[in-house]
């Protein structure tokens, strides 16, 4: 039997006055439904403003058959997926450089020391390289004088139109400028999907991995892209000692993503990117929450 969820509600503005509502149905997916879900489809449905304080209450989920499309958790216009792997203590990303150390400054237990009866707080400490996790470069990390992380806006790593441009693999490990032609690229962040990241956290991560030669890099900086990012080890032939699609894309103020995951999750195109750093003064390369926003 299809789900109807029962229930009154009680919405406070912050201007004063409210509205209320008694044994009102919604038909849902699925067997349950949050208040939380609840009070932001009410919200948006009857394009409330100034809302305050909500309440559910009363709610009875019941078997009835559908009247209308159900609504579900997720009743924004848009969802998140994570492009980005976790970090954890003793976590290698790249050979060579050490792992982070994750620990506590302040425990818990040594905390109740400071606070009243049953209040306690955690204070972390990460010991780290900037090349950690799904992390994002800019032009400080390859050139002396090119911008660092507190000199670059908001608007070069939020919210980026974006593309995916599918090179498995399986099928090859150099990405040449054939591989990127025939998209539409110009001003949007560049995700290279090869499926890399199934082999995160292996020895077999760290080499022979899928790279962009220099004349992909080349191509996509005459296209005026804004960032590339890859779900690989690194975007360089690490075999060798030059770095030339970094300093091509970094020369030209282009941003590097490296390490992504997931990018199977994506459709090729309309969607959003974003990769966010701290506002670090004097770093070339940090971690970030990389992540797509996707219209439902």
């Amino acid at each position: 039997m299809n789900k109807r969820v029962k229930f009154d509600f009680e919405i406070y503005f912050t201007n004063g006055g409210c509205i209320k509502g008694e044994d009102f149905k919604l038909d849902i997916a699925g067997d349950d439904i949050s208040d939380k879900a609840l009070v932001e489809y009410l919200v948006e449905d009857m394009r409330l403003l100034m809302v305050g304080e909500t309440k559910i209450l009363n709610k009875e989920i019941i078997s009835e058959p559908h009247k209308r499309k159900p609504i579900n958790e997720t009743t924004q216009n848009s969802y998140l997926i994570d492009l980005s792997h976790t970090i954890e203590n003793g976590l290698i990303t790249y050979k060579g450089l050490p792992a982070p150390i994750i620990c506590d400054y302040l425990s818990r237990e040594d905390s109740r020391k400071f606070y009243a009866p049953g209040t306690e707080f955690q204070i972390g400490k990460i010991e780290m390289v900037t090349n950690t996790g799904t992390y994002i470069d800019c032009p400080f990390h390859r050139f002396e004088g090119g911008k660092d992380f507190s000199e670059i806006g908001l608007e070069a790593f939020t919210d980026l139109n974006a593309v995916v441009i599918r090179v498995p693999y399986t099928e090859t490990l150099s990405i040449t400028e054939s591989h990127v032609r025939n998209y539409e690229v110009r001003n949007k962040a560049v995700l290279i999907h090869t499926g890399w990241d199934e082999n995160w956290n292996t020895e077999k991560y760290y080499e022979n991995h899928p790279h962009l030669t220099e004349q992909a890099a080349l191509y996509l900086r005459d296209c005026n892209v804004k960032l590339v990012g890859i779900d690989s080890h690194n975007i360089d032939d690490t075999n060798g000692r030059s770095r030339p699609v970094h300093t091509t894309l970094l020369g030209a103020e282009i941003l590097i993503v490296e390490h992504l995951c997931n990018l199977y999750l994506l459709p090729d195109d309309g969607f959003t990117f974003s990769a966010i750093p701290p506002k670090f003064k004097g770093v070339g390369t940090f971690p970030v929450r990389a992540m797509a926003k996707l219209k439902r």
